[in-house]
Formats: C-alpha cells, structure tokens, sequence
C-alpha cells in the first residue's frame, strides 16, 4: 500500500519521424516535493524508454483519486497517520481508513428486481389468453390479450417473488447467513459484523492478511464481497474502509469543492476546500457510516487488528446509536 504525501507531474516532447507525442507520468514521495518531481521525471524517461524498445504504453497517466490497475497509488489527502494505517479524504469528500494487511470487506445488498419472473409469466399468460381468445373467436384478440397477460403477470408474477422470498428470506438475511457460515466452518477466525447503509462490513482480527493473497480472495469469494471493493483491493494491495458518511446522506447536496477532489489543488483553491469540510463536518454530527452488531468465530484478536479496530470504531462512531450515513 502506498499513499504518498507528495505529489508532482513531468512531461516531455517526444519527437518521431512522423509524428510527436507528449508523454506524461505522475512522481509521488513521503519525503519532498522535490523528490516527487524527481520520480515524475525519472517514470517519463521510463516511458520514452520503453516507447523506444518498441513498446507502448500510455502516453499519459489519469488523474484519479486511484487507479491500481495502472500501478498509481492512491492519490487523496492524507488527514492522519497511526503506524501503518492511513486515514484519507476521498474525492466525494468522506473519511477513508487505508491499511495494507488488516482485512475489511464489504457485502452489498443484492437486491432482485424480479423482472425475469414477470417477463416469464407475462409470455405464459399471453399464449394462455391467446389460444382462449382463438377459441372464443374475439374482436381485437391481441389487445384485449395482451391486456390481460399483463394483469396475469402482475398477479402471478408478485405471488411468486412472495413466496421466493419466503422462502430465500431478504437479500440481509441472504448476506449475513453467508458471513455466518463461512465463520462457522472456520470457528478458528474472529470477525466483527457491522451494519452499513447498503449491506454488511467483516472486519478480521485474528491476524492479518495480504491483499492479494488466495486466504483474502477466497474469504471475499465465500461471502460475496463488493466485487468493485474487491479489484480495489487487489489493484491497491490494501484493504479500505470509509469510516466518515456520504455528504448527499446527511442533507449536504453540494459537492467537494473544488471539483473534483482529486489531491493535491492549487494552494488558492484550499479556502474553498476548507469552507466545505467544515460544512460536511457540521453536517455529519451524530451520524455513523457503520454500526457495530456482533462479533463472530472463536479466534483471538491480534494486537495489529485490535488497534485498527479501535480507531476504525472511533472514527465511524460504531458504537452508537445513530443514523447511518
């Protein structure tokens, strides 16, 4: 994991026979700006170098808040360090916890429109109608059929999703009987359960993990993990968790300014960054991004997710009884 404090661009003209190109590479550094800029001019004459050896990669880098797939870190504002965790402002403005071995998930809610069952009933119905009308020999068959298949569907097409979810029980209970069962056929592992606003987050504690490791992938594959926080941690080899709630769900519609956050801006445009998180953290009073619900498994915690979980508790207000944002 690397979340570096500063952050530089260089380019250079690279002139063919036929044609130029600007190549451009980010340098990023925890020690000086200085640096950074040296690491920025020494990617591009990677690059060139490459371009002439016949390879070809990207002219130029994009400025995201993060994009592991292209090997750059994760390029936000840093807010705190303890040890080897990161805490960090994304580009929508919320708090993120970053750390390279203490293992976070998250599982969404999947939720089923149950189209594929009204599409399904809908065609029955209509060849039911269908042939009833041939035989009744009817006036205008296929409107008045495709009248009806539509209120056979709606009909029948609801009592099946009512008895499917009767059965299956909710996309909540789906989630947390997966997380469950994994933690009962590995009772040697120790997990806090938390509820969040669209599904579930799993903190381990009973040892940590590599984000790229087959233990992690295998445990976000048993519980269906966010398959995008999934390639996040893959790409970054971290493990993340926002621990602050999303601006638009405590009733502060405006955007972080300026846009988009990506890190660093312009020193003139700091006033304005700063008049904006102070209106987000007035916002954000007597809100959680999570809530604490159980914990699992008869593992022992270890001392390096212990004092994550602490601080990740403390920054998300886990622990009390708020709104989740």
């Amino acid at each position: 994991m690397i979340v570096p404090e500063y952050w530089a661009e260089a380019s250079e003209r690279m002139v063919g026979q036929k044609t130029s190109r600007t190549i451009k590479r980010f340098g990023w550094s925890d020690v000086s700006q200085k640096e950074a800029q040296q690491h920025a001019q020494q990617r591009v004459a990677d690059a060139i170098a490459e371009i002439k050896r016949g390879e070809m990669p990207p002219f130029t880098e994009p400025r995201v808040p993060y994009n592991g797939a292209d090997g750059l870190p994760i390029r936000e504002e840093i807010i705190d360090r303890r040890g080897n965790e990161v805490l960090t402002r994304n580009a929508y403005g919320a708090l993120c916890l970053n750390t390279p071995d203490v293992l976070f998930a998250d599982v969404d809610f999947t939720q089923s429109s149950g189209c594929g069952v009204y599409l399904a009933t809908f065609a029955i119905s209509f060849v039911a109608w269908f042939a009833v009308s041939v035989q009744m020999d009817m006036a205008n068959a296929f409107f008045v059929v495709g009248l009806l298949a539509m209120l056979t569907a709606g009909l029948l097409g609801g009592l099946i999703e009512t008895i499917r979810k009767r059965i299956q029980g909710t996309p909540q209970t789906r989630a947390r009987k997966r997380i469950e069962s994994f933690a009962n056929s590995h009772p040697e592992w120790k997990m806090r359960l938390y509820e969040t606003p669209m599904g579930f987050r799993v903190l381990v504690t009973h040892k940590t993990f590599d984000p790229r490791g087959t233990e992690a992938l295998d445990f976000f594959e048993r519980i269906h993990a966010d398959p995008v926080y999934v390639r996040m941690c893959f790409n970054q080899n971290c493990f993340r968790a926002r621990v602050s709630p999303k601006p638009w769900r405590v009733g502060l519609s405006e955007h972080l300014k300026p846009r988009p956050g990506v890190w660093p801006i312009a020193e003139e445009r700091l006033p304005a960054r700063r008049a904006w998180v102070k209106r987000y953290d007035e916002a954000r009073q007597q809100h959680s991004s999570c809530r604490y619900v159980t914990s699992l498994g008869n593992g022992r915690a270890c001392r390096e997710a212990t004092e994550v979980q602490r601080w990740h508790d403390e920054l998300s207000a886990a622990n009390q009884d708020w709104p989740i944002a």
